[in-house]
């Protein structure tokens, strides 16, 4: 398996990754037929994709039998670290404060979602 291109997966390996995540493991198949459920695609689309993300190392791929069967090479929290750590030096000057100001004051908290901020926010205060 080499590696063709950066780890960082596109808008569209997110889509397919997001149903593997969901799934742990899916047939191009079955990719395809939730990603219709969403957008049109056609199916050699979504197996040229998923075939460029084996190269990539984001999904692995059991070609034992007939059906190939992929599963997620990459975890969801890594991912999403990622990328948030690339916007925060992108569009927040590296400023993570600055990304948790602008997320809270454009969006309505739940009180949960307050509640595990407010716990967060304690934790590293303890840590410090």
């Amino acid at each position: 398996m080499t590696l063709i291109k950066s780890q960082k997966p596109t808008e569209s390996e997110l889509e397919i990754l997001q149903i593997l995540w969901n799934e742990q493991a899916a047939t191009v198949r079955t990719v395809h037929e939730e990603l219709s459920k969403t957008k049109d695609s056609g199916y050699t689309t979504t197996l040229k994709l998923m075939q460029i993300m084996f190269e990539k190392g984001l999904v692995t791929r059991d070609d034992s039998n007939k059906t190939h069967i992929y599963q997620p090479a990459v975890s969801r929290e890594k991912t999403q670290k990622q990328f948030l750590n690339k916007m925060i030096d992108t569009l927040f000057a590296g400023s993570s404060a600055n990304l948790v100001l602008q997320a809270l004051g454009g969006h309505n908290a739940s009180e949960e979602e307050l509640e595990k901020i407010q716990e967060l926010i304690s934790q590293l205060k303890k840590e410090k």
